[in-house]
């Protein structure tokens, strides 16, 4: 058993595949013509970590009570964490393609950890391994 995909919801499929690839450095596994239950077009839009087996369906909002949750996906919580081996390397990235970080890295028992912020506006955790 395994989780395949998580859905994140958002506003534009091409803004945010634009965050996923180029500022994050994931891959997009997926950009294909799909439709909704009622049968209007849609995108089936799938993004992931270089060699992670889960993925992140960008799902842009249907309607107002989607486009509500838009960045409150964990009610203002850090809700996805996307851990690195080399955390001032990707921080260091991530920092010049314009991430938007809440707060500077600390030092936990848990290791490394910055809370960013994705194009949507829910609020992630940049984990790299404990400072020795």
């Amino acid at each position: 058993m395994r989780i395949g995909l998580m859905t994140i919801v958002v506003a534009e499929y091409d803004a945010a595949i634009d965050f996923f690839v180029d500022s994050l450095g994931f891959e997009l596994i997926e950009d294909s013509a799909a439709r909704t239950n009622d049968g209007r077009p849609k995108r089936w839009v799938v993004v992931r970590p270089p060699g992670a087996e889960t993925g992140i369906l960008l799902a842009r909002a249907d309607g107002a009570r989607q486009a509500a949750v838009i960045g409150q996906q964990v009610a203002g919580r850090v809700g996805f964490f996307l851990q690195v081996e080399d955390f001032r390397s990707a921080y260091d990235r991530m920092v010049s393609r314009g991430v938007e970080f809440v707060g500077a890295p600390r030092s936990e028992p848990y290791g490394q950890v910055a809370v960013f912020l994705d194009i949507a506006g829910n609020r992630w955790d940049l984990l790299g391994p404990a400072q020795p």
